[in-house]
């Protein structure tokens, strides 16, 4: 018979594979196991699941499985059906779902008895996922390998590779998905329960990294985009009404963008995602300009029963601020109002010098009636022309109470529309700097984060 079919029935002949392969029952079996990532195939926040896709490899002795290889053609190697040999009893703690694999159903075993044992394995486990730094957030899931039967006196585990080797082994990961493999921890513990028998355990912490210009270019960019519209919307004149609805039309644009990218945001039961709280507050920043931009419309709006500007308000915002944020329009209202005096007092002189021309009696006839020459047909005459001009004098008299009244009601509405600029602007560099701010500071511990 051929030399295979011969030392495999020499192996499995009386081979029994229910008992562990050792000649002396004191003598523990050590198992070396390595791990290789192949691939991140997916990361569900919600349900905080991990599902990988790695090569697993365990190497044993068996003693049971030796041969002398002049006896078998030189033979050194064979292959064996995995399942007519003695099998540890390794698994993975983290394990939340069957382990989907091909079907590997042969081992190596070589003539001292070594049995290496490879295959690849998709993985789903648990994992404590911190999503916090998201989209700069870096993941550490631990794959945790143990026998779930024999205690560390019949099992024991061992690294098949130097830690350094399986740490920066990224010889076959595909390294085109959202995240990327940084490096690849192992560690060797014991565990027991309850001061029982101890546990030989060993964890390999796969560290990951999230890709972040997908999300970078879908949303924050957006966000910033219309953060800028909306400083850039300061520019419209507080006293007309179009900005008022350019920033409604805004805050209804990123209502809308958050409705679209909720789905994208990662959503857990245990906390929010640092992105999540950027975007409440650019809505909150929204929220507060129109706010904003409705009081100084609200300010500046002209209405005949308008109050007149409080003494402090003036002193405050026409003086002091107006210096304080460099303000050159002030000088433009105080010409205006100085004008609008000056036509008062005008109206009022010509007025003045009416009515004295009026009680000069320049006119002949009127001298006349005062020295009493005139006949009573003129002086009935002279009585009924004063009359006239009286009524005359009482028109003209409404028509410059009318008109002060109007300039007054205007001095007041350019008095609220000057202090109604200071404050727009006071308020929107305090916007601009609040929104500098917390710009700078998100940056600031997005790049840390990163980084670390």
């Amino acid at each position: 018979q051929p030399a295979l079919r011969r030392l495999a029935h020499y192996l499995l002949a009386h081979y029994q594979k229910g008992t562990r392969p050792v000649r002396d029952w004191r003598t523990t079996t050590n198992v070396a196991i390595d791990l290789m990532v192949y691939a991140i195939l997916g990361v569900d926040e919600k349900n905080q699941v991990l599902t990988t896709y790695i090569w697993y490899r365990q190497h044993w002795t068996d003693e049971f499985l030796r041969w002398d290889p002049a006896r078998f053609d030189n033979l050194t190697q064979i292959s064996l059906p995995a399942e007519s040999i003695w099998v540890p009893d390794i698994l993975i703690n983290e394990f939340v779902d069957v382990g989907k694999s091909p079907p590997v159903p042969y081992v190596y075993v070589g003539h001292h008895g070594e049995v290496q044992n490879l295959k690849p394995i998709q993985v789903v486990t648990a994992c404590s996922l911190d999503i916090y730094n998201f989209p700069f957030d870096v993941q550490n899931c631990s794959l945790t390998f143990t026998s779930w039967l024999h205690h560390i006196r019949d099992l024991n585990l061992s690294l098949w590779r130097q830690p350094e080797l399986v740490k920066f082994d990224r010889s076959i990961f595909m390294n085109q998905g959202e995240w990327e493999l940084l490096y690849v921890l192992s560690r060797f513990q014991e565990f027991s329960v309850k001061s029982s028998d101890s546990y030989a355990e060993m964890k390999f912490y796969v560290v990951i990294r999230r890709r972040p210009l997908f999300y970078t270019v879908s949303l924050l960019l957006p966000s910033i985009f219309l953060m800028v519209m909306d400083i850039v919307g300061f520019y419209l004149p507080p006293n007309s009404g179009d900005r008022v609805s350019f920033k409604i039309t805004l805050l209804l644009g990123y209502s809308v963008f958050l409705i679209i990218v909720s789905d994208t945001l990662p959503a857990t039961a245990v906390g929010t995602p640092l992105i999540g709280v950027y975007f409440v507050v650019c809505m909150a920043l929204l929220v507060i300009s129109l706010t904003e931009t409705i009081l100084i419309v609200r300010l500046v709006h002209k209405q005949d029963l308008q109050p007149h500007v409080p003494q402090w308000v003036k002193h405050l915002l026409l003086e002091r601020a107006t210096v304080l944020l460099c303000i050159g329009d002030r000088k433009k209202f105080n010409q205006s109002r100085t004008q609008s005096s000056d036509f008062s007092g005008q109206v009022e002189n010509n007025d003045s010098t009416a009515k004295l021309n009026h009680y000069s009696g320049e006119d002949p006839r009127e001298c006349e009636v005062a020295g009493g020459t005139m006949p009573v047909p003129a002086f009935a005459e002279q009585t009924e022309g004063s009359l006239l001009a009286q009524g005359v004098l009482r028109e003209v008299a409404a028509i410059r109470r009318f008109l002060e009244k109007r300039e007054e009601f205007r001095d007041v509405a350019r008095d609220w529309l000057q202090v109604g600029y200071v404050l727009d602007v006071l308020l929107f560099r305090a916007y601009l700097a609040a929104v500098l701010a917390y710009s700078v500071t998100l940056g600031t511990l997005w790049s840390v984060w990163r980084d670390a």
